[in-house]
């Protein structure tokens, strides 16, 4: 398993991590937990220290219906003062047409400390189509929240597509919706036609979404898309995708399958780093989904002279 003097473990068994380091100086933490049944949130001072903070369930799966069963990838946002968790959940286990039954749902926190106070849930995030989606993750740019997620069109081949669309409020989205990549790379649709698990970040004039590509075993990988940060996000042709994934399983360093990422920054703000999870292993045994060892990790990542950034491989 993970050797003790591995620099860049956060926590163990946490999939599809979520790190924002607020105005506070806390770094704010969520993640897809094993059972799949709860979100919990919890912060440290130190990325490090996230590992030893104490978790509290900000919620818990209902008994039965839509927000039942496999609890997935929660975000953490603060949009005009208040909390924001975006998650996604489905009815049940049960997989109909090669696709399991997910919606995006959004749960609001009024506490200035999103570990207090209560949550109230908003609702699902109604989009063009009642289709499985999920990965939602917000922004703001140019005095506009966007709101970017994964879903399946039913007339496109494949898992899911990525979308943005502008905000109303933070749990509603208004037209247009629009398609900024689908998988149509090698890379992109080893074992399933995936593109999912956005995050975005904006540096050097232009916008940055990354994203995730293939099943979740040792294939999954990070591809990048980009636009200038003066033109319209809402125009599909704004954005360039890059044609070979940014960061991939990197097999001398035992680390398989890096993906479903989030950006932060060093504790003192000079540093950029990439949070992501990847596993020690390929043999998995059964449906990769289940097995609990993707492990959040982190490190930090650099800019190239045309000012992409540069992740380097997962070490």
């Amino acid at each position: 398993m993970v050797k003790t003097e591995d620099k860049n473990l956060i926590l163990e068994q946490r999939a599809d991590p979520w790190v924002y380091k607020h105005s506070d100086g806390y770094y704010y933490f969520t993640a897809s937990v094993p059972e799949y049944d709860h979100i919990e949130v919890r912060r440290s001072k130190t990325l490090h220290g996230l590992a030893e903070a104490e978790p509290v369930v900000a919620w818990t799966k209902h008994e039965t219906g839509p927000m039942s069963s496999l609890i997935w990838a929660p975000e953490l946002h603060f949009i005009n003062g208040s909390w924001y968790i975006y998650f996604a959940a489905a009815k049940s286990k049960e997989i109909i047409n090669g696709l399991f039954d997910h919606r995006m749902f959004v749960i609001e926190n009024k506490s200035a400390n999103p570990l207090e106070g209560t949550w109230e849930e908003k609702g699902q995030i109604k989009t063009d189509w009642e289709s499985f989606s999920l990965d939602a993750t917000s922004f703001e740019h140019n005095g506009q929240q966007y709101l970017v997620w994964a879903q399946k069109d039913p007339h496109i081949r494949g898992n899911s597509n990525l979308y943005i669309a502008p905000l109303e409020n933070p749990w509603t989205i208004k037209s247009p919706q629009v398609m900024i990549t689908k998988p149509e790379f090698d890379w992109e649709t080893i074992g399933f036609w995936v593109n999912e698990g956005a995050a975005v970040i904006k540096r050097n004039g232009r916008v940055f979404i990354s994203y995730s590509g293939s099943a979740t075993d040792e294939n999954y990988c990070m591809g990048l898309i980009s636009a200038d940060e003066t033109s319209d996000l809402l125009d599909p042709s704004s954005w360039t995708k890059s044609d070979k994934p940014v960061f991939q399983t990197n097999r001398e360093a035992g680390q398989y399958g890096p993906g479903h990422n989030s950006f932060t920054v060093s504790e003192d703000g000079m540093e950029d780093i990439l949070v992501y999870h990847a596993r020690t292993y390929t043999e998995i045994v059964g449906d990769p989904l289940y097995d609990p060892n993707r492990h959040t990790r982190a490190q930090v990542f650099t800019w190239k002279e045309d000012g992409t950034p540069y992740f380097g491989k997962p070490e």
